[in-house]
This record gives C-alpha cells, sequence and structure tokens, in this order.
C-alpha cells in the first residue's frame, strides 16, 4: 500500500490529486473517492458506458464499506456526465453515505453539482493547474504517476515481442522438449528392466508406475528449476539490478506453467518490496510469448492490487484471461476484484517457508 499522504483542502486538491490516485488523467470518467472509514481513502473509476449493472453493483460495495465522505466527480461534457454522476449520487444517498461533494471536470476546469454560489461557483467553471497544483508536486514526490490516459497505461503492459525473444522461447521450448526426451528415455529403459525381471520370474513394477515415477521427477526437475530462477530473479530486482534476460524470460514464461513455480513468485509478493515486484512481473508481460502470460500477468495484477493500483491490476487480469481465460490465478483474482474487498484484508497465510514443507 502506498505510504504518502496527500492533504485535499478544497475542491480544487480533489481535483488534482484524482490522476495520481487513478493512476492517469481520467476521460469520459465517473471517478468515487470514498474517504476516512475502516478502510482509509480510495478511488474507484468507472467508464461514462458502464453498465446500470456495475453502476449498482460498485455502490452497493462502497455502501458496505461505510466510508465517512465520497466525493463524486464525473469527466466529460455535461450532457454524458450528469446522468451517471445522478445516478450514483442518489443511490449512494439513499443508502446513507454522505456525499461531501459532487462534480463534474472538463478541460481543467470543475463544476459543483452541489454549489450554486457564481461567488465561488461561477457558471464558466473553477479553473484548476492540475500538473502546476501543490498536490501534483506532493504526488509526484511521493512515487505516484499520473499517466495521459488509460490507454497510456494499457501500452505499458502490451506485448513487445520481437525476433529475439521469438528466439530465446525456441531455445527454452528445445530445452524442455529435451529434458521430457530424457524422463521418457528413462521411462523406456526402467520399462525393459521390468520386463527382464518378469521373464525371470522376478516380481516388478507395471511400466504405467514407472511412467508415473519419470513424469513425477521431470515436474520436480521443472519445480527446482523455476524457484531457483524466481528467487534469483526477485533478488536481483529488489536490489535494484538488471531485467531479465530474453533468455531469463523465455524460460521463466514456460516454468511458471509449473504451479509450484508460479507459487513460489505468488507467495514472495510483500508489500514492502512491492514495487520491485510490480517491475519484473511488468517487464516479463511485455516480453514473454502470448502462450504464457497469464502467469505473470496475474502475478502482475496481484502486486499492483497490493500496491493499490487498481487500473494497472485490472489491466494486468484482462491480459491473463485474454491469454486464459480458464487460468486458475486470474479468475481467483478476478473473484477477489469483483469483492471489492480492500487489499489488507486479504493477507497471504502462507510464507515462502511453509511452501518448501509442503512441496
Amino acid at each position: 500500500m502506498r505510504p504518502n499522504t496527500l492533504r485535499l483542502r478544497s475542491p480544487a486538491d480533489v481535483v488534482a490529486a484524482i490522476p495520481y490516485l487513478v493512476g492517469f488523467h481520467p476521460i469520459d470518467s465517473v471517478v468515487v473517492l470514498c474517504c476516512g472509514g475502516m478502510d482509509g481513502t480510495y478511488a474507484i473509476r468507472l467508464d461514462l458506458t458502464a453498465s446500470d449493472a456495475l453502476l449498482d453493483h460498485v455502490t452497493d460495495l462502497i455502501t458496505r464499506r461505510r466510508p465517512d465522505d465520497v466525493i463524486l466527480a464525473g469527466y466529460g461534457p455535461g450532457a454524458r456526465v450528469t446522468p451517471v454522476v445522478e445516478r450514483v449520487g442518489d443511490r449512494l444517498t439513499r443508502d446513507g453515505v454522505r456525499l461531501r461533494e459532487v462534480m463534474r471536470v472538463e478541460d481543467d476546469r470543475y463544476w459543483s453539482y452541489l454549489c450554486t454560489d457564481p461567488a465561488c461557483c461561477p457558471p464558466e467553471g473553477t479553473f484548476v493547474d492540475v500538473r502546476g497544483s501543490v498536490v501534483a508536486a506532493a504526488a509526484i514526490a511521493g512515487g505516484l504517476v499520473a499517466l495521459p490516459d488509460r490507454d497510456e497505461l494499457a501500452r505499458m503492459i502490451a506485448p513487445i515481442g520481437g525476433e529475439a525473444m521469438r528466439q530465446a522461447t525456441l531455445q527454452a521450448e528445445h530445452r524442455l522438449a529435451s529434458w521430457a526426451e530424457a524422463a521418457a528415455s528413462e521411462t523406456a529403459r526402467g520399462t525393459e528392466s521390468d520386463d527382464e525381471c518378469a521373464g525371470s520370474g522376478v516380481a516388478a513394477p507395471v511400466g504405467s508406475a514407472g511412467a508415473s515415477v519419470a513424469r513425477g521427477g521431470m515436474s520436480r526437475r521443472v519445480a527446482e528449476e523455476g524457484v531457483r530462477l524466481v528467487r534469483l530473479l526477485i533478488e536481483r530486482a529488489r536490489a535494484g539490478g538488471a531485467p531479465p534476460t530474453d533468455d531469463e524470460v523465455a524460460w521463466l514464461g514456460l516454468l511458471l506453467v509449473n504451479l509450484r513455480v508460479r507459487d513460489e513468485a505468488w507467495v514472495r509478493i510483500d508489500d514492502g518490496e512491492i514495487g520491485a515486484h510490480i517491475g519484473l512481473w511488468r517487464d516479463v508481460v511485455r516480453r514473454v510469448a502470448e502462450p504464457y502470460v497469464a502467469g505473470p500477468a496475474s502475478l502482475l495484477a496481484f502486486a499492483a492490487w497490493r500496491a493499490g493500483e487498481g487500473a494497472l491490476a485490472n489491466l494486468a487480469l484482462d491480459r491473463a484471461l485474454a491469454a486464459d481465460p480458464h487460468y486458475s490465478m486470474a479468475r481467483l483474482l478476478h473473484e477477489l476484484f469483483v469483492s471489492g474487498l480492500p487489499p489488507w484484508s486479504v493477507p497471504l497465510d502462507i510464507t515462502p517457508e511453509q511452501l518448501d514443507e509442503a512441496s
């Protein structure tokens, strides 16, 4: 979770802060800024075109979490913003949530729906220097960023591919195939030995059991190699070292298919070094071959969610589900995000040491 604090003393401060709270400058959006209560302060952004069902779901989540105050900000022309803001505001008010401010923002100006005094809320709107404000400076000093728009955030995790990465992936696949061939050869030799024993009248395990043992050995080899690589890359990221090479990204992508390897990376995502994890998995998601993106994208989604970066978390989850709609971790995260539970309320109840013991 972000440790820095932004002090908002006026509607202008709120307008200046929102882009840094959601990670980009909203366009055609409604932002719900929830203040105080058991969850502290957090922001939720929705498209103006969000379905009525989604709007109702979000307002229900907010109501159940009982914030002290809520500020609504709609971004875009009045004809599009007003109906959405009114729907959200009416639902929250009906359920007992106090609306501290309701406003519309467009072209660096805001209009209050609650204030009718032209002395403080002129008809032409109130100008806000969002990028040059004291709040923006404090946000940047605290490590927050505000990208130009959501598309820019999506581009930060878009695949970049390239011939070098394609070749590295082919080499990684050949390497793993050679491991499988070696395991198959060991199984075949074991079966021949079993047949010789059987011909001598000596009891021996059936061939399928031997194949199962060989598959188990292959899985253990992948897990051991994957865990070693995950630990290496995470420690390097935490130390501010070089990003993974193409060969490391390609090999990691294949090894993460093994759930023991994926879980090793998952349980090591800790709040104290969350930025290092986000940086590592964002880099891997951009470069890994698409058939192997579900695991790294799910890890990025979880790390971003833990850090309070909801927009990035949802974009990464979209990448994971697009690659594999049935990927278990992605489906679990989807349910978690929809539930509206705050990150601090869902601790990881297993340590890397416990994971080792369970393996």
